[in-house]
């Protein structure tokens, strides 16, 4: 597949989370061995968000990022999930309305490169496997660091390019060949799972990606490698 761009990345991204919302959440965790959840919580841990707190998760998906971040807010605290996808948004409600969290949570059908709230809004900003599928990247980490209020962090959690000699070639033998395989027996379709090795090939390698948040001018970029390099944790402060 060319490397699809603006507009076309867009559309191409909404077909194939509509495609798998439904079973997004099991093969997650199946495809990633059950790490995500260990990866969404080491991620939150360096928003530095405390009880009482405002939260924006952008590129929610299915919510899984907003709970957890629901339940370090407590009762006093605010979490707001945007996502440009009505079925992907479908399935987080869902998922919410099992937890003791939905009052506290909010879920906001919008474009993570033109947020909807005002300047210094949140304490926070996390984005989780969604900074990979944003046609502008850039434009979205700006946007990210604009909601946030003076002092608050914008952290990504997105898949990540290992460098371990041997680890690599394993890593890419699964990412390229069996990964669209069990995806494709998950939701019965080919298409939505070879997008992610397509998508990791055009996404920048994480010295990039931290460069990208000095551009959108957040200070003391750094990141974390998280089990061998699969994914990368960035963290950035306004």
């Amino acid at each position: 597949m060319a490397k699809l761009k603006g507009k076309d990345k867009e559309a191409h991204v909404q077909s194939v989370f509509a495609a798998i919302a439904r079973r997004y959440d099991l093969l997650n965790t199946v495809l990633s061995f059950n790490q995500d959840r260990y990866w969404r919580r080491f991620s939150i841990r360096q928003t530095g968000l405390k009880a009482g707190g405002k939260a924006l998760d952008v590129c929610c998906g299915t919510g899984m990022m907003v709970i957890a971040e629901a339940e370090i807010v407590g009762p006093n605290g605010h979490v707001t999930g945007l996502d440009f996808s009505p079925p992907m948004l479908s399935v987080a409600a869902e998922n919410i309305a099992k937890t003791p969290y939905s009052e506290r949570i909010e879920l906001i059908e919008g474009n993570a490169m033109a947020l909807p709230f005002a300047d210094d809004a949140f304490d926070c900003a996390t984005i989780a496997f969604g900074l990979r599928n944003v046609p502008d990247i850039l434009q979205t980490l700006t946007e990210m660091r604009r909601v946030v209020r003076p002092g608050g962090r914008v952290v990504s959690l997105e898949l990540a390019k290992p460098s371990a000699p041997v680890f690599k070639q394993l890593y890419y033998l699964y990412f390229e060949h069996l990964l669209p395989l069990l995806g494709k027996l998950g939701v019965g379709r080919e298409g939505p799972y070879r997008w992610l090795p397509e998508s990791l090939k055009a996404y920048p390698h994480q010295k990039e990606i931290r460069d990208l948040f000095e551009r959108a001018g957040l200070k003391e970029a750094h990141f974390f490698e998280l089990t061998g390099g699969i994914t990368a944790v960035h963290v950035g402060t306004k």
